[in-house]
C-alpha cells in the first residue's frame, strides 16, 4: 500500500522532486538543471527520470499514483494548456499535465508555484491554521497565492493571485505583462538593484554589473544610505499593494516568503507604515504580517498536500 506521494517544483533554472509523506515529512531529494531549449519534452523526459530516481530509492510500491507539481505558469487546468509561462517559454501552450501523465503513468496535479507555496505554508508553515491568509513571494519577481475559508482562490482563468501585476505607479515602469507600474517593478530583487542604480545616477559600470539585491542589503545594513532608501521604497510600494488587499480580502495573515523576504529588517518599517496609513483600522490591528516558515520547500509541500488530497478523493470515489 502507498504512502508516499511524488512533487516537483519546476522553476526557471532548476527543477526539485521529493518523496514526501502524508506529514510532509521529505523522504528523498532529488535536483538537477532545468533544460533550457525549446523542446517542452525536454523537461518531461527530465521530469520522468529524475521520478525513476526516487521510485528506485523509496521503492515503487511506497508510491501513491498522483504527482504534484508547481511550476510559474498562468494555465487552464480544464483544457489542460499552459497559458503562460515566462521563465520557462518552451512549455507555452503546452498539454503539460497529458504528456507528464502518459512520461510518469501517473495522474498528475499541476499548480501555480505561488499558489502551491501558499498552500504549503498554510498547511504546515506560517499561516497553519488559519482560514484566511495571503502569501506574497519576492523574488526576482513579486508572486502570489490566496487562501479564502481555507481553500486556494484561482478564478476562473487562472489568475487570481497575480499581486506581482497590481498597480502601485499608472505611469510606471513598463511590465513584461504588458501593462505598467506593476508591484513587481517596485519591489522584486529586480527592482530594488534598479531603484539603487537610479538614486546613484552614475555608477562605475564594472560596479554596476556586480550590484545585486543581496548586496545592497548587505550595504543597507552596513548604513549605506543609496541602498538603505532603495529598500525604503521597495517597502514603501509593498505596503500600498498589501493595503489594498487587506482592504478587500480581511485575511488573517499574510506571509512574505522569497529571497528578498531575507532583508526583512531593512524594508519592513516601511511597509507596515503604509499600510496603518492606507487600511482599515481593524484588520490592521488584527492581522500579522509574518516572514515564511517552510523556505524553498514551500511549493512542493503544496503540490505534495493537493496529490495527497487528489489520492484521497480518488479513493473515495472509487
Amino acid at each position: 500500500m502507498g504512502e508516499l506521494v511524488l512533487a516537483a517544483d519546476l522553476g526557471g533554472t532548476n527543477v526539485r522532486m521529493a518523496a514526501i509523506g502524508p506529514a510532509g515529512e521529505i523522504v528523498h531529494r532529488v535536483r538537477r538543471p532545468t533544460p533550457l531549449g525549446s523542446d517542452p519534452m525536454d523537461i518531461v523526459n527530465a521530469i520522468g527520470e529524475m521520478a525513476n530516481q526516487c521510485r528506485e530509492s523509496v521503492g515503487a510500491e511506497r508510491l501513491f499514483q498522483t504527482f504534484g507539481i508547481a511550476a510559474p505558469v498562468i494555465m487552464d487546468a480544464e483544457n489542460d494548456i499552459v497559458y503562460k509561462a515566462p521563465n520557462i517559454p518552451a512549455i507555452n501552450g503546452f498539454h503539460f499535465n497529458r504528456e507528464l501523465a502518459k512520461n510518469l503513468a501517473l495522474s498528475v496535479v499541476l499548480e501555480n508555484d505561488a499558489t502551491a507555496a501558499a498552500i504549503g505554508e498554510h498547511w504546515l508553515g506560517a499561516a497553519k491554521d488559519v482560514e484566511n491568509a495571503i502569501c506574497v513571494t519576492l523574488g526576482t519577481g513579486v508572486g502570489g497565492g490566496i487562501i479564502l475559508s481555507g481553500r486556494p482562490l484561482r478564478g476562473p482563468d487562472g489568475t487570481a493571485g497575480e499581486i506581482g501585476h497590481i498597480c502601485v505607479e499608472p505611469n510606471g515602469h513598463p511590465c513584461g505583462c504588458g501593462s505598467w507600474g506593476g508591484l513587481e517593478q517596485y519591489s522584486s530583487a529586480t527592482a530594488v538593484v534598479r531603484i539603487a542604480r537610479e538614486l546613484a545616477q552614475q555608477v562605475d559600470s564594472s560596479e554596476a554589473l556586480e550590484l545585486t539585491a543581496k548586496r545592497l542589503f548587505e550595504a543597507a545594513k552596513s548604513g549605506d544610505e543609496i541602498a538603505i532608501e532603495a529598500f525604503r521604497r521597495m517597502g514603501y510600494y509593498l505596503g500600498i499593494a498589501l493595503a489594498g488587499l487587506i482592504n478587500v480580502l480581511d485575511p488573517d495573515v499574510i506571509v512574505l516568503a522569497g529571497g528578498l523576504s531575507a532583508a526583512w529588517e531593512v524594508f519592513i518599517d516601511e511597509t507596515l507604515d503604509q499600510i496603518t496609513k492606507r487600511a482599515f483600522r481593524l484588520p490592521v490591528l488584527r492581522v500579522k504580517l509574518v516572514r515564511a516558515e517552510l523556505g524553498d520547500d514551500a511549493g512542493i509541500l503544496g503540490v505534495a498536500r493537493l496529490a495527497f488530497a487528489a489520492h484521497d478523493q480518488g479513493h473515495l470515489e472509487s
